[in-house]
C-alpha cells in the first residue's frame, strides 16, 4: 500500500484531500454536502482552466508566468465588445483569439528569439497588463449583459454551462496528450529536447503550440471570471499565475518538464480550492487566507517528500534483503589457490 502511494502522486493527493474534507467536516457541520461540492467546483473553474494551460507549457520544460495577465486582457476584450453592442458569440470568439495571440507572442519570444521562458513571460506579464489598462483607461468594466452572466448559472443538475466546458477541456487535453502522437511530443520535448530534435520532432512547433494552448485556456478562464462576478476589475487575474504553478507542483507536474497528468492537475486545484472554501466555513478572517493556504501547501509538499524518501529507502532495503549475498570463503582459506588446485587436478586426471 505504501509503495502504491509513494509511486502515485495523484493517489496520495486524493487521500490527503479526502482526509482534509473529513477533518473540516468534523469542525464545521454542513461542510460535507452536495451544495458545498457544487460551490467548490464552481470556484475552481478559473484556476482549473489556467492550470491546465500552465501544465502544457511546463511539460515542454518552459514556464509561463503571464497567464494571469492573459486572463485579464482577454476578459477586457470580451467586456469591451459586449458593452459596444457585439453579440455574445462574436465577443467570445475575439476573446479566445486575443488569448491565442498572446500565447503566440510568448511562444515566438521563447522559440524564435531564444529568450528564456521565465524572462519572456515576465516581460509579457507587464506588457499585457499595461495594454489591458490602456484599453480600459484604468477603469472597471461594469454592467455586463445578462446572457454572459447566465453562462455561470447552475442548471437543474447543479452545474453550469461553463463547468461543462471546463470538464470537456480537461478530457480533451487528457486525450490529446495521451492518445495522439503530437500530444506525446510534449512529453518528449520536455524530457530531452535535443534527443527529440534528433528524432525529427518539431520542437519549436510543439513549444509554440503549448504557449498558444495556454493562452486560449487563460482566455476561457477570463470568460468564466467575467461571467461569475458580472464585472471586470482592472486587477483581474493578478497573482493567478503563481497559484496555477503551485497547483501543478502539488498535482505532480515536474518543473523540469516531461512529467505530469491531467488528473493530477484536477486534484491539485480541487485541494487548493477546498482549503479556501473551508476557511469560510470555519469563519476564519479573510486576511488569514493566503497565510493558511500557503502553510498547508508547504506542509503537504514537505510531508509528501519525506514519506516518499522513507518508503523508497524501505523498498531498497527490502529489495537487497531478498537477494542472497555471495558465499564467503571459510576462514583461513584462499579461494584463488583452491580454484587453481581444482584446475590442475582436472588436467592431470586425478
Amino acid at each position: 500500500m505504501l509503495d502504491f502511494f509513494a509511486r502515485n502522486r495523484v493517489a496520495t493527493l486524493c487521500a490527503v484531500t479526502v482526509l482534509a474534507f473529513l477533518l473540516i467536516g468534523m469542525a464545521a457541520p454542513g461542510y460535507l454536502s452536495l451544495s458545498t461540492a457544487s460551490v467548490i467546483m464552481s470556484n475552481s473553474l478559473v484556476l482549473l482552466s489556467v492550470s491546465l494551460g500552465t501544465m502544457l507549457v511546463i511539460l515542454t520544460r518552459n514556464i509561463d508566468v503571464s497567464s494571469g495577465s492573459v486572463l485579464g486582457l482577454s476578459a477586457v476584450v470580451l467586456g469591451i465588445m459586449l458593452n459596444n453592442g457585439y453579440g455574445l458569440g462574436s465577443a467570445i470568439a475575439v476573446c479566445l483569439l486575443a488569448g491565442a495571440i498572446a500565447g503566440l507572442i510568448n511562444g515566438v519570444l521563447v522559440t524564435i528569439l531564444n529568450v528564456p521562458s521565465i524572462i519572456a513571460t515576465l516581460g509579457t506579464l507587464g506588457l499585457f497588463r499595461g495594454f489591458m489598462l490602456i484599453l480600459t483607461g484604468g477603469n472597471w468594466i461594469e454592467e455586463l449583459p445578462q446572457p454572459l452572466k447566465a453562462l455561470a448559472n447552475n442548471g437543474d443538475i447543479g452545474i453550469s454551462i461553463l463547468t461543462v466546458v471546463v470538464l470537456m477541456s480537461l478530457v480533451a487535453v487528457w486525450a490529446f496528450s495521451r492518445q495522439t502522437r503530437f500530444g506525446r511530443y510534449f512529453y518528449a520535448v520536455g524530457d530531452n529536447r535535443e534527443a527529440a530534435r534528433h528524432l525529427g520532432i518539431p520542437v519549436k512547433l510543439v513549444q509554440i503550440a503549448a504557449f498558444v494552448a495556454a493562452g486560449v485556456l487563460a482566455a476561457i478562464a477570463g470568460i468564466i471570471f467575467a461571467a461569475q462576478i458580472g464585472f471586470i476589475p482592472n486587477q483581474a487575474g493578478n497573482g493567478l499565475e503563481l497559484k496555477s504553478i503551485a497547483a501543478n507542483v502539488l498535482g505532480g507536474v515536474s518543473l523540469l518538464g516531461g512529467s505530469g497528468t491531467v488528473p493530477g492537475i484536477f486534484v491539485g486545484v480541487i485541494f487548493l480550492t477546498s482549503i479556501d472554501s473551508a476557511l469560510v466555513f470555519l469563519k476564519i478572517p479573510a486576511f488569514w487566507n493566503d497565510f493558511i493556504a500557503g502553510a498547508v501547501l508547504l506542509l503537504v509538499l514537505l510531508l509528501d517528500g519525506r514519506v516518499r524518501i522513507a518508503v523508497e529507502k524501505a523498498i531498497r532495503a527490502k529489495r537487497y534483503a531478498v537477494h542472497d549475498p555471495a558465499p564467503h570463503p571459510a576462514p583461513g582459506t584462499n579461494p584463488a589457490s583452491e580454484k587453481n588446485t581444482r584446475t590442475r587436478a582436472q588436467e592431470t586426471g586425478e
